[in-house]
């Protein structure tokens, strides 16, 4: 898998990888201990995971009300590697503050996934990077912080 920029496909094989060595009992990685924690998380997508051929290709429409399970999963994974180096600054304790809020981590893992998918649609749709500021913004009110300077 390309280190930043990965494709869809190596994205969905990453996943199908982690996944088959999960339940071979094979040892994984930190990042692939991550992906099983998170797909334990959604067992409405074992079923896909567990049927890579059928899978690989499969197109998602949004606007048909269908979620894409890979780049679901891949938003609950930059959430968690975003708490656990608190990037933005901040992230960790809004994050704190929502699982409070929520008393689960699911639910608050995926106010702040509502948060950053709204900030990378607003960058496609602006032709832009992401805004950083407006992404920790949107935390900020997400969890009840007052906002930082």
């Amino acid at each position: 898998m390309a280190l930043f920029n990965p494709s869809r496909d190596e994205v969905r094989q990453f996943f199908f990888d982690a996944w088959a060595k999960f339940k071979q009992q094979q040892t994984l990685t930190p990042l692939e201990k991550m992906a099983v924690g998170i797909v334990h998380m959604h067992p409405e997508y074992h079923a896909t995971l567990d049927h890579p051929e059928q899978s690989l290709e499969q197109a998602y429409f949004p606007e048909m009300g269908e979620t894409n399970p890979f780049l679901h999963m891949s938003l609950h994974l930059s959430i968690q590697e975003q708490i656990s180096i608190n990037q933005p600054i901040g992230i960790t304790q809004a994050y704190g503050n929502l699982c409070t809020k929520f008393q689960e981590e699911h639910e608050a893992q995926h106010a702040l996934l509502e948060c950053l998918a709204e900030t990378i649609w607003l960058a496609q749709r602006q032709q832009t990077g992401l805004d950083a500021a407006h992404y920790l913004q949107l935390i900020e009110q997400r969890a009840g912080i007052a906002p930082s300077s």
